[in-house]
């Protein structure tokens, strides 16, 4: 088989059928762009998630009595709720802190928004335990135990709002993939449709081909190619598209929220994204092409 005739066939059929091979290889960028950005949303949830089990904590807020007169943790209420969260076997650490200890981390957090600040009185935040756990995940049987304890007025869980949190950016991963799977669909008929009309153009010249010996790999190949060449090309594209959206949208994104979202970096682009995605334009079109062939070429 000569390679330089099939690979000059290849080319011949791409550009006779220009628009409809640019509108092939857009619809494979377009999909495998969305597919590339869901994967990045897995990424980068994933990193979310390390990150943050390991600072979850289950804050046990104290009730005005303890708050207003124990500073220290010293009287027996607090001293016996403080020794039984410390002798659980779920629990890793307990730190008190006191109204003031609580009031100057409010305004550390909120120290951009003044007027918040100077609303909020020392007296208004309750004492607190903040308890890590081993296992951030059992935070629910802390919040079971220690919710009816004398001296606590509330139990608060972050792993219920790190649970929705994460759930919000779940949907947002989903919904990508979802047009993602209806981009592909479209690119696949594109590409069956751009095959059979190649085929269909070029019938004289693949009949004598058959006349004179050639078979039928011989001739349906650079068919093939066609397919797979787009879907590289459509691989490519979706990649630059998504390096692009990376410098000129998500950076300056993420970057206002102060890292509790983590950065997208190139390497989390180009290693492994963009090699899924041309495994996946190479496998899709080519099983594409392949099966298009089958079933409505018949030279």
């Amino acid at each position: 088989m000569r390679a330089s005739f099939v690979f000059s066939e290849v080319i011949t059929g791409l550009r006779r059928n220009v628009t409809m091979t640019i509108a092939m290889i857009l619809t494979t960028a377009i999909s495998l762009g969305m597919f590339g950005g869901g994967l990045l949303f897995v990424r980068t949830i994933d990193k979310m998630q390390a990150n943050y089990l390991d600072d979850v904590e289950v804050t046990v807020y104290l009730n005005d009595e303890v708050s207003d007169n124990d500073s220290a943790c010293s009287s027996t209420t607090c001293t016996t709720l403080r020794q039984s969260l410390e002798t659980n076997p779920a629990v890793e650490s307990v730190v008190y802190e006191n109204r003031d200890q609580a009031y100057q981390r409010f305004q550390e957090i909120f120290e951009g928004q003044p007027d918040l600040v100077e609303l909020a009185r020392p007296e208004s935040l309750p004492a607190s335990l903040h308890v890590k756990l081993f296992n951030p995940e059992r935070s629910d049987v802390i919040v079971q135990e220690f919710s009816a304890m004398e001296g606590v007025d509330s139990v608060d869980d972050q792993n219920k709002f790190l649970d929705r949190f994460f759930g919000l950016l779940n949907a947002g991963r989903n919904g990508t993939f979802i047009v993602a799977l209806i981009a592909a669909l479209a690119a696949v008929l594109l590409i069956a449709n751009t095959i059979q009309v190649s085929a269909f153009t070029r019938r004289t010249e693949v009949g004598i081909m058959r006349l004179v010996g050639a078979t039928r790999w011989y001739t349906q190949l650079p068919f093939l190619l066609e397919a797979v060449v787009a879907g590289v090309l459509g691989a490519i594209i979706g990649t630059g598209g998504l390096v692009a959206l990376k410098y000129l949208v998500l950076d300056s994104i993420l970057a206002t929220t102060g890292g509790v979202i983590p950065p997208i970096l190139l390497t989390d682009v180009l290693f492994p994204v963009s090699i899924i995605l041309l495994g996946v334009s190479v496998l899709i079109s080519s099983v594409t092409g392949y099966v298009t062939l089958r079933l409505y070429v018949r030279h």
